[in-house]
């Protein structure tokens, strides 16, 4: 192992308390830049190392098909190591300052679609009782509002305005915003709040969804209701409140909605957060158009 890898290791170890598991991410991650730039296994002149060395190294990883986020990592513990090399003065400057690693892929978010959002609303059969009424309900408050589970728990029954048709939601960094809802989830509040003042644990309690044993109803428990109600009328693997969330976006979306509201109903504090649907919306367009044009599979 080159002796200046060796020394930061040790450092790493010994004054920088870094985990054995963290360690061994930057170890083997140096050792094979070493022998990408120095090819024979000669002791290596770092501060002879250039910018170009460390891009080309970079193209390398890629071409190896690593994921960009490993890559990024990998280019992480670079600097890590150059920061002391130059601690030490073992070098006078730093090949990768002003590199930028490659860009991660975006994920597209995972949605429900809208007919079988349909038949889980117009088909699927809930309980003639409370739990019943109250399911549904927290459903409907999910895809036709967009807001995060912990907005949801965090619902007061003061929390809804049926005058102006709006919710009351305290978001992130408890930022408040206004968001308006239709007449089906006005209709399922109504018959929803009757039933919520029949049980014992709503007595002198706030919560628009009190919990049994808890003054509010859990996460735990609304992603299990979420889960349980959404495997019914979807195969694909997640089934979580979030997915409603991004449902709710990309159905506005596709409905053709400006999404600059889409950020405001969504409480997104930037449009690039909320850009991501437009993927979403995109990548339908394109299987739209490869299944109905006569020539697309050509």
């Amino acid at each position: 192992m080159d002796s200046w890898i060796e020394r930061f290791v040790t450092y790493l170890r010994a004054e920088r308390h870094y985990s054995e598991q963290t360690v061994a991410v930057y170890e083997p991650t140096l050792c094979g830049f070493a022998a990408f730039i120095g090819g024979n296994g000669q002791p290596i002149d770092w501060s002879l190392v250039s910018r170009e060395d460390v891009r080309e190294w970079i193209a390398s990883q890629m071409e190896r098909r690593k994921a960009a986020a490993t890559v990024n990592k990998q280019l992480s513990a670079l600097r890590s190591f150059y920061k002391y090399l130059l601690m030490c003065k073992a070098v006078e400057s730093d090949p990768t300052r002003t590199l930028k690693g490659p860009k991660k892929e975006k994920k597209l978010p995972y949605f429900v679609r809208e007919k079988e959002m349909d038949n889980l609303f117009d088909h699927m059969v809930f309980a003639d009782n409370y739990a019943g009424c109250r399911d549904r309900l927290i459903l409907l408050i999910f895809y036709s509002t967009g807001i995060r589970l912990s907005e949801l728990v965090g619902l007061d029954v003061n929390s809804v305005n049926f005058h102006s048709s709006t919710i009351k939601v305290l978001g992130k960094r408890n930022k408040e915003r206004i968001v308006p809802f239709g007449a089906e989830l006005k209709e399922a509040l109504e018959a929803y709040l009757p039933l919520r003042e029949q049980q014992p644990q709503a007595a002198d309690n706030p919560a628009l969804f009190p919990g049994v044993k808890v003054s509010r109803i859990t996460k735990k428990a609304v992603s299990d209701i979420v889960k349980s109600c959404l495997s019914q009328v979807t195969t694909q693997r997640k089934r979580s409140p979030h997915v409603l969330r991004h449902s709710f976006a990309t159905a506005m979306l596709n409905n053709g909605a400006e999404i600059e509201v889409v950020k405001q109903l969504l409480g997104h504090e930037s449009i690039a957060t909320t850009e991501i649907y437009t993927h979403t919306t995109f990548e339908e367009l394109k299987k739209a158009y490869s299944k109905a044009h006569p020539r697309a599979e050509e």
